[in-house]
């Protein structure tokens, strides 16, 4: 049962409907309706309990399909676009991608490429659109996220590097591919860490992420406690706002301050979708990852306070990570 599929920019050109035989053999013949009946009958927590499943020859002809469909005549053997009696109906939306009934496809570029716009990168949308009759009509973005390319795959080994190399090496890492694009490193400096500070320290962040979003610049980020928690005891309580120019993000635990991790959780979309690492360090445990502080805290800064370290290099800090074997590291210039 496959979709339509056709280009905002082209839609008048549908390699479904090229032929007739790939219109008959390539067009949807089932669609999901909710079963509202069950909705009040049966609630249950899967989403898809009232799922339905019907054939198009089933569907209420005074529905959506009159205006989404053409009809097969098999003795003239050919597709007459609109909804007649008799005859299969070919889901072809010609009546809105050819003759412009509802401004589908144009309706589509333009958010797909304002979204572009906005976020820094192609996007893709889900949507819904309810059409009443052929003069009235609405479209609504459920969601929009950017499209996350397809990096570089590590293919090297990195259980065999040196830890000596890396500023941040961790064995329990999300994220995927290999990233040279960052000069930057910002850190929460632990001599003196205090957890009550964290609402402090979160501002500072937000100010210095603030400056790399004006820059279109990208940095390490690193820190103790979970990332993004409600709870400034536990964590430093940044929103996604906040950290949004952080290309990795590390909790990396001291001994004096045992949280347990969040690996993640309180960003976990964010993450995906804009292909964000997420380190989780524990230094002090055997097999538990490496921090470098030492290393970055002989590096000139360029902005410090009493509680967070920037630190920038000449050359990239190379973020390779391997998602399914959890591993990832960041390695010294």
């Amino acid at each position: 049962n496959t979709g339509l599929r056709f280009s905002p920019l082209h839609p008048s050109n549908i390699l479904q409907l090229s032929t007739l035989d790939f219109a008959l053999r390539d067009t949807q013949t089932l669609f999901y309706a909710l079963d509202m009946e069950s909705f009040s009958k049966e609630f249950r927590v899967d989403d898809g309990f009232n799922l339905a499943k019907i054939r198009l020859k089933e569907a209420d002809k005074n529905g959506p399909l009159r205006f989404l469909s053409s009809t097969y005549d098999p003795q003239d053997q050919i597709i007459r676009e609109g909804y007649y009696e008799g005859g299969r109906k070919i889901v072809s939306f010609a009546n809105i991608l050819q003759h412009g009934m509802f401004p589908l496809a144009d309706t589509i570029d333009k958010i797909l490429k304002i979204g572009q716009e906005e976020m820094g990168r192609p996007v893709e949308i889900e949507f819904a659109a309810d059409i009443i009759d052929q003069q009235h009509g609405a479209f609504y973005v459920l969601q929009i996220r950017p499209i996350v390319d397809n990096r570089e795959v590590v293919q090297e080994n990195l259980e065999e590097t040196d830890v000596n190399d890396t500023v941040l090496f961790s064995n329990n890492a999300l994220g995927n591919g290999i990233s040279s694009d960052v000069y930057d490193a910002v850190y929460v400096k632990t001599a003196a860490f205090q957890a009550a500070n964290n609402s402090l320290i979160a501002r500072e962040i937000e100010k210095l992420n603030r400056q790399f979003t004006e820059r279109d610049a990208y940095y390490v980020l690193v820190g103790p406690g979970r990332w993004g928690s409600s709870d400034p005891w536990l964590g430093i309580p940044v929103k996604w706002t906040h950290i949004s120019r952080a290309k990795v993000i590390a909790e990396s635990a001291l001994k004096d301050y045992r949280i347990e991790p969040s690996q993640g959780t309180h960003f976990f979309q964010n993450l995906t979708s804009f292909g964000v690492g997420y380190f989780t360090i524990t230094p002090f445990v055997e097999g538990g990852g490496f921090f470098d502080e030492a290393y970055l805290n002989a590096q000139p800064a360029i902005f410090e306070t009493d509680f967070i370290r920037h630190v920038r290099f000449e050359h990239p800090l190379v973020i390779k990570i391997n998602g399914k074997k959890k591993l990832g590291v960041v390695m010294k210039p």
